[in-house]
């Protein structure tokens, strides 16, 4: 694996985000990460998933940067695979919490909300929440069923639209999250909780999450294909396209300086 580091304990696994600084997702990552989840799904010596990052990024989103070079076709798999990586996770049976270590907006967002609990470090310069209208990317339905899931409708609808990201604070009181700790005890906390979960029967603790998600389920288009469609297609489109290249331009400035 080139872009994630597994783990292994002794009855859990940890996923470790490893792609330069953010963790910026590109169709490499992406497929490892269903690689992955599929094998630990599979293991029934792994009873259940921490995901986690870098200090002070979870995962900064999308790597615009080389998602801008791919071609029509590089693009289309690569939303179709992230819309089939999304569906895997928020449909992952095992215990399943995040480790948020800063950063998180938009991909970062989409990956931690997946989970059962979210622990997230504390500090006002860290971010999180689906803000893809303010990027120019088209959300798909079952993002923002999910949202919904965890914040209500009438947040989940306000926060979409406005394309915002949250604080810490802010997605607390929103039930985006569950807790803020400090940086360096994320992932500890992340772990006492999934030792709590391990003292479960784990059967019935699998019965129980399937209940608890089952009308999310049953609002989730499960054909990956048509989850991110709309976003591939408008991807093209000549306006998105110059605000895309203006950043790209703009960010390879500042990493050149």
């Amino acid at each position: 694996m080139k872009t994630i580091e597994v783990i292994y304990k002794e009855e859990y696994a940890i996923v470790q985000l490893n792609r330069g600084k953010v963790n910026a997702i590109n169709f490499e990552m992406v497929q490892e990460l269903r690689e992955t989840f599929s094998n630990l799904g599979k293991n029934d010596a792994v009873k259940g998933v921490i995901l986690t990052g870098k200090p002070h990024y979870f995962s900064a989103g999308l790597d615009l940067i080389e998602l801008f070079q791919y071609d029509k076709d590089q693009i289309r798999h690569f939303f179709t695979s992230f819309g089939a990586l999304y569906l895997e996770l928020v449909q992952f049976k095992k215990p399943f919490i995040s480790s948020i270590t800063g950063h998180s907006p938009a991909g970062g967002c989409v990956l931690a909300v997946t989970s059962d609990n979210r622990y997230m470090a504390e500090g006002d310069k860290y971010v999180i929440g689906l803000n893809e209208v303010a990027v120019n990317i088209q959300i798909s339905q079952n993002l923002t069923e999910i949202y919904a899931f965890w914040m209500g409708d009438g947040l989940a609808s306000r926060y979409i639209l406005e394309g915002k990201l949250l604080s810490g604070k802010e997605a607390l009181s929103a039930g985006l999250i569950d807790e803020l700790v400090p940086l360096e005890n994320v992932l500890e906390r992340a772990e006492k909780q999934m030792k709590i979960y391990m003292r479960a029967d784990q059967e019935i603790l699998i019965n129980t999450k399937c209940k608890l998600r089952k009308e999310l389920w049953d609002k989730l288009d499960l054909k990956a294909e048509n989850s991110l469609k709309e976003a591939s297609e408008l991807w093209w489109k000549p306006e998105i396209r110059a605000k895309m290249k203006a950043y790209v331009e703009s960010f390879s400035g500042k990493k050149n300086t």
